[in-house]
């Protein structure tokens, strides 16, 4: 599914935007980092040093970070990753637990994610160097739908799973339209695909256990058209530059190329045609005339 109308544009050149955001754009930190870098008198900007973050850059302003000249902003990439259990997705822990990102440290750039999973959840998660692309993409008006495989006790009732789709409140918090599928029933559990657009904090275990099931395992196996397909544990594939244009909807500028590239061929052709038309119209002329004056 491609968006009709982004709202995020990729590799837009931007003309002005807050220093931390720069330095984040920059591969360089974090926004919050950037913004405790620049108090702590670590940045300059044209030559003055800054005290607060609240100041707005352009693309010609000088920026020098720790003595070092700040480098250009990055292209935007996009990464799938399949998440194993027992990962935080942060970048720190109060608890020290392992974290996503001290798993792919060095494998890939500095990057974030786009939305969680949480920690006993596993499957499919994009990665992305761009914090715009990552808010965009998280935007439930993105209209991406995320899908789960999910393994729960008990025997299922069915018409509890029809009525999802019109959404439910729980303890004030209302979840939007789930589409829950039972795909096997065992013994003393089965198999759901549930899919959901809003990805609310736990909200399947959530919803789950309002209804009475024990969540034991649950995958994620697609974020929009991103598919987890046959990759395993701890695997890290990058995204084609020309796949992710085209599934924000913005393959249209290579495809305006193309058209217009079509259209001059087809009137240079055309004109090509014409000017043969009138050259051979001008030479049966010639040789009427030719033969009118030979019968004289």
């Amino acid at each position: 599914m491609s968006l009709l109308k982004p709202t995020f544009t990729l590799d837009e050149v931007v003309q002005s935007e807050r220093i931390a955001k720069r330095m984040a754009r920059a591969g360089l930190c974090s926004r919050r980092d950037a913004e405790r870098w620049i108090r702590a008198g670590r940045v300059i900007v044209n030559e003055t040093l800054l005290e607060t973050p609240a100041h707005i850059v352009g693309p010609d302003d000088k920026i020098i970070v720790d003595n070092k000249p700040l480098p250009n902003p990055e292209a935007t990439r996009l990464w799938r990753y399949y998440k194993p259990r027992g990962l935080v997705v942060s970048h720190r822990d109060e608890q020290n637990r392992k974290t996503l990102f001290d798993r792919i440290k060095d494998r890939l750039p500095r990057v974030m994610s786009v939305g969680r999973l949480d920690l006993d959840s596993e499957g499919m998660i994009l990665l992305t160097n761009d914090g715009g692309l990552a808010r965009h993409l998280e935007l439930p008006s993105t209209g991406w739908t995320r899908k789960y495989r999910v393994r729960i006790y008990g025997r299922v009732d069915e018409k509890q799973l029809e009525a999802l789709k019109d959404g439910i409140t729980i303890d004030g918090i209302h979840y939007g339209s789930l589409l829950a599928r039972l795909d096997k029933q065992m013994t003393s559990n089965a198999w759901l695909t549930i899919a959901i657009k809003e990805g609310k904090n736990r909200e399947i275990r959530r919803v789950m256990e309002y209804l009475g099931y024990s969540v034991s395992r649950l995958i994620r196996t697609s974020y929009g058209p991103f598919q987890l397909g046959n990759m395993e544990e701890d695997d890290v594939q990058e995204v084609k530059h020309a796949v992710l244009r085209e599934q924000l909807g913005q393959a249209y500028k290579e495809d305006e190329k193309l058209a217009i590239s079509v259209g001059r061929q087809k009137i240079t052709s055309g004109k090509h045609n014409s000017v043969s038309g009138k050259s051979r119209d001008k030479n049966a002329n010639n040789r009427r005339s030719k033969a009118r004056r030979q019968a004289r």
